[in-house]
């Protein structure tokens, strides 16, 4: 039997939502998680763990859209001022040092040294790219837009310019981009509306292969 929620159910009244909508936690879509890196005003590396974004190309380009990038944060002070980034993608051994940037993010601090990690120039922005990471994607400010008017968040569209990958992740029969050494994701807090009591867990999460397709 399928249940149907239009309104927020009774047990979540009083959860901390933590600016979500309560609809993120019944649904739970995982999303990829990456490292946006920027220079602020002052120079110092700016790094800020993303979520919530899809990535597609046309024959005219390939572009990221960030879905929910805070207007009073670093990230979109910067791309403002910059009008460029990089989209850092890691893999699950370095997902720690990834996570210390949500603390060390003064606006006086090098974002990416204070956690553990190695900036390394980009070749097409000017913007720092993470040598740990094994997809880089160097990108340009497209556009931005409130998703609805007065929305703390808006929706930002990147245009790609260059991508830096590892060679060992290129060829699925080595290590490819899947798997323990891929991508990970964002799994938000699964919730059952039916039975919340208050509690739930955040979750990453790695994408295996389920079956071949065929050559095309």
């Amino acid at each position: 039997m399928k249940k149907e929620y239009s309104k927020k159910p009774p047990s979540m009244e009083k959860m901390q939502t933590y600016g979500f909508s309560w609809m993120d936690f019944v649904t739970a879509i995982p999303s990829p998680i990456f490292l946006v890196t920027s220079y602020k005003s002052n120079g110092k590396p700016n790094a800020c763990l993303q979520s919530w974004a899809c990535f597609s190309g046309d024959p005219e380009g390939f572009y990221a859209i960030l879905s929910s990038v805070n207007k009073s944060g670093h990230l979109y002070q910067t791309v403002r001022e910059k009008g460029e980034a990089v989209l850092n993608f890691p893999s699950a051994d370095i997902y720690d040092l990834c996570l210390k940037t949500i603390t060390n993010n003064g606006f006086d601090d090098d974002e990416i040294a204070k956690s553990g990690l190695t900036a390394e120039p980009a070749s097409t922005v000017n913007a720092p790219r993470i040598k740990e990471c094994f997809l880089c994607l160097e990108c340009r400010y497209l556009w931005e837009r409130e998703i609805k008017e007065g929305s703390s968040n808006v929706m930002v569209c990147f245009e790609v310019t260059n991508i830096c990958i590892d060679e060992a992740h290129l060829d699925e029969n080595i290590q490819g981009r899947y798997g323990e050494s891929g991508f990970i994701y964002n799994i938000h807090y699964p919730v059952n509306p039916e039975n919340f009591s208050g509690k739930s867990h955040d979750y990453i999460a790695i994408l295996k292969k389920l079956r071949d397709m065929g050559e095309y």
